[in-house]
């Protein structure tokens, strides 16, 4: 829509007349988001980015949707726009027209959906009742079987992936159906062994394709957020720090699991582009994601849609010479009038181009070509850092948002830690690394994001630290990277710190700590709580329906206070929550954090089941 709507004068002068344009960045304001987001799903079933919603000046929404074309749509311009699709621009016009004929009714509808969402978050699918503190019966793990065939009956045996297209890589799922057979033999009595296992199959496969695809970055480091096409060869060029960071998890889940030298591959691949520019940030911590677009070479003024990533066929000629660039062709996929479908280019970016992808094997590639395998590998090896080094000397690399957000930043502490920990006996210089990386982003936090003294957490830095206060996920994610960095550290600062974000529970001020060694240096709850009145569960703890709101109550400004239990691009930071009360409780003996975990799990019982 940028490139569509907002660079259009047309679209300018209508929405400027009529209207008080307000761009939000999600990232910093992801409660917003959410707001408006619950309104998209509720009145047209589906939602997404970019989010787009008019509402009054009480806030209210009247009108929201995702995409609408634009007047520079590729398609409008050629007048072949469908019919049946309403662009922006006569979305517009309506609203305006009917704002100024029937403003009373626009708000009393407002108020109405407004009063409807707030009922549904307060009471029905978010929490419990409002007073209704019963632990309920427990999750049955049964639940686990019906989630097994829920993602069974999705799975894609052709492609890998549990969706047509587009497909995202959902790596919340992916780790669920993996771990599966790695629980308690209970699990697999209820879910079934051969069930179990075709579980970790469905990921293992579906991890192989996406490593082999062009959601892949097969010349650098990297995956894309998702892909285009349902055969992962086609991606939205973009790439986020909380997919690298959850697929960094996954891929390990999977090497640990199969010892498969390509899982492997795609761990260290990912462990090295988080550990590296530009997404390392020098001082410590993790830049937020490289845009999609940018310009095909230096002396280009249009951006395109990855440019920076796909190639011709003569480039690979001209880069590897002849024979090499040959066979890398064959290897990736490339051919001379390109490999991307019309239907896949709307906007006429990848004529002749190619997206890497993986097409065949070493071994096959050799009997094809009459060559050693293993002369094969080398050329394979050689011409990757070649393409690598010229993409990083011809093309400007795409635009960085370098934002620090705490949140993705612990999923990144937390994924690196593992893997430091995971590699320590096959790689330890790696491993040195993964771990240096996840304390120096740990120690950056705490020192530029969260303030020692009124022990508040921050949620964004960029050229100094951000207003915004931390929301639920950046406590959950957070915690979750120092718990997991403790473990592998042993350090217990980190345990420490994990400590004091989470806080005493406070549905029970009576509680103590047991006797016996701990990081804190006071067994009184009471001491702690006066020491760090901003811990997670002071400020954003529901005490009467349970669970973690996003924001604290007291948050001025928004429609609604949401608590999340869903799983979707990234984890649920109440489920992450219980996860982290329950380790939290093992690692110091606190059954406070114990009981407040399940209190957490409770609340979402009906969400569940």
């Amino acid at each position: 829509m940028e490139k569509e709507s907002f660079y259009s004068p047309e679209i300018a002068e209508i929405l400027n007349a009529h209207f008080i344009p307000i761009k939000m960045d999600r990232e910093e304001r992801p409660d917003i988001d959410a707001i408006y987001m619950n309104y998209v799903q509720a009145t047209t079933g589906s939602g997404g980015w970019p989010l787009n919603v008019f509402i009054t000046p009480d806030l209210e929404p009247v009108f929201g949707g995702t995409y609408w074309p634009g007047p520079n749509h590729s398609m409008t311009a050629q007048g072949t726009l469908l019919s049946q699709t309403v662009g922006f621009l006569e979305i517009l016009k309506k609203m305006r027209d009917v704002w100024a004929t029937q403003e009373a009714r626009c708000r009393e509808s407002a108020k109405e959906i407004t009063r409807q969402l707030r009922e549904f978050a307060e009471e029905g699918v978010h929490s419990r009742q409002t007073g209704d503190k019963s632990e309920g019966d427990g999750l049955d793990l049964e639940l686990l079987e019906e989630a097994y065939q829920h993602f069974s009956k999705k799975y894609d045996n052709i492609n890998g992936g549990f969706s047509i297209a587009p497909k995202f890589p959902t790596p919340v799922n992916q780790q669920f159906l993996l771990r599966l057979g790695q629980w308690p033999r209970a699990v697999k009595d209820i879910v079934g062994e051969e069930e179990c296992s075709n579980a970790a199959g469905m990921v293992i496969n579906t991890l192989r394709k996406m490593a082999r695809g062009g959601i892949r970055d097969q010349i650098g480091f990297g995956f894309s957020r998702y892909s285009v096409t349902k055969d992962w060869s086609l991606p939205h060029f973009e790439k986020m720090l909380y997919d690298q960071s959850q697929l960094l998890d996954v891929y390990l889940d999977a090497f640990l699991i199969t010892r498969d030298p390509e899982m492997l591959g795609a761990v260290y691949d990912i462990a090295t582009y988080l550990t590296t520019p530009p997404m390392a940030a020098p001082t410590g911590g993790f830049y937020s994601a490289e845009d999609a677009d940018s310009y095909p070479t230096h002396s280009d003024n249009e951006k395109r849609e990855g440019a920076y990533y796909v190639w011709t066929l003569k480039e690979f000629r001209t880069v590897l010479g002849d024979r090499d660039g040959n066979i890398c062709a064959r290897f990736y996929g490339v051919l001379a009038d390109g490999n991307v479908a019309r239907e896949n280019d709307p906007h006429d970016e990848f004529i002749s181009q190619n997206v890497l992808n993986v097409t065949t094997t070493p071994a096959a590639l050799a009997k094809q070509v009459g060559m050693p395998e293993s002369e094969v590998v080398t050329i394979l090896k050689d011409s990757r850092v070649k393409l690598r080094e010229y993409r990083e000397k011809n093309r400007p690399r795409p635009a960085l948002d370098d934002k620090i957000v705490v949140c993705w930043n612990g999923l990144a502490i937390g994924a690196l830690a593992r893997t430091g920990a995971a590699l320590a006996d096959i790689d330890t210089e790696k491993s040195a690394t993964c771990l240096a990386s996840a304390k120096k982003a740990a120690d950056f936090i705490r020192k530029e994001l969260f303030d020692e003294e009124s022990k508040t957490l921050y949620r964004v830095y960029r050229e100094g630290r951000g207003d915004t206060p931390g929301f639920c996920d950046d406590y959950a994610f957070l915690i979750h990277g120092l718990i997991d960095l403790y473990e592998a550290t042993f350090e217990e600062t980190y345990l420490e710190f994990a400590d004091m974000l989470q806080g005493m529970p406070a549905l029970f001020p009576s509680a103590g700590r047991p006797s016996g060694p701990s990081p804190q240096s006071s067994p009184d709850p009471k001491a702690r709580l006066t020491r760090n009145p901003a811990s997670q569960t002071r400020l954003l703890h529901d005490p009467s329906g349970g669970g973690f709101f996003t924001t604290a109550p007291s948050s001025p400004h928004l429609l609604l206070h949401l608590k999340s239990g869903m799983d979707a691009a990234e984890p649920s930071p109440n489920s992450v929550s219980a996860s982290n009360l329950l380790r939290l409780a093992s690692l110091l003996d606190h059954d406070p954090y114990r009981a407040l975990a399940l209190d957490t799990l409770a609340a979402f019982e009906p969400e569940v089941e």
